[in-house]
């Protein structure tokens, strides 16, 4: 791997404000958000859902902490114990990336675009969506029409609280991010919708 692509992918734990589990009312807003968007959010051909997970190694796209596209190198995957996990992340962050939670509407730090930068992956540093592709959804959830490369994230369904959604993932450790819902706008007509938490915005 070139020295600085390993460099750009060196990720830092933030600090976070204290956990604030996902309340009734949240939960019936996922709800509400499925069935809003008027079709089944599981198309996996539209989405290109993963039937597996890979195990490595991976193939992702770099990028420098300014945007600028490093290029294409393939490495392991970063895997950690759940106990080496849980002193990288916050409370908070372990809880939504490492076992699937979901922060509560408007609770995050990146539910509006903020200034022009990248977001990698708060677990491994993995350049994730680039505010360009970002906009105001009105959810309470930081929203994306697309990743900031295809080959940096995954995804796969999820049967979860009673709904079919696709579960986004990243690609390099696995993180869980958010869920992809088709009532995005132009120009791939998809929302990405994550977690704050499962981020660290690049300014």
């Amino acid at each position: 791997m070139p020295p600085q692509f390993r460099q750009d992918l060196e990720g830092t734990s933030p600090t976070r404000r204290a956990f604030a589990g996902i309340g009734i009312g949240a939960a019936g807003l996922l709800i509400w958000r499925a069935v809003r968007a008027g079709n089944d959010p599981a198309d996996d051909a539209r989405l290109g859902v993963d039937d597996a997970n890979n195990p490595g190694p991976v193939t992702i796209v770099g990028f420098s902490d300014s945007g600028e596209r490093r290029g294409v190198a393939s490495m392991p995957k970063v895997a950690k114990t759940n106990a080496q996990w849980k002193k990288l992340l916050s409370g908070r962050a372990y809880a939504v990336a490492r076992k699937a939670g979901t922060e509560a509407a408007y609770s995050g730090d990146y539910h509006k675009p903020p200034q022009r930068g990248l977001y990698r992956c708060v677990c491994c540093g993995n350049a994730l969506f680039s505010t360009d592709a970002m906009f105001d959804s009105g959810t309470g959830w930081p929203s994306f029409y697309q990743p900031i490369a295809r080959e940096n994230v995954w995804t796969k369904t999820d049967s979860s609280f009673g709904m079919i959604r696709i579960e986004v993932l990243c690609r390099r450790c696995d993180a869980h991010l958010g869920h992809v819902f088709e009532d995005g706008p132009p120009p791939t007509g998809l929302r990405y919708c994550m977690n704050s938490v499962a981020l660290k915005w690049i300014g």
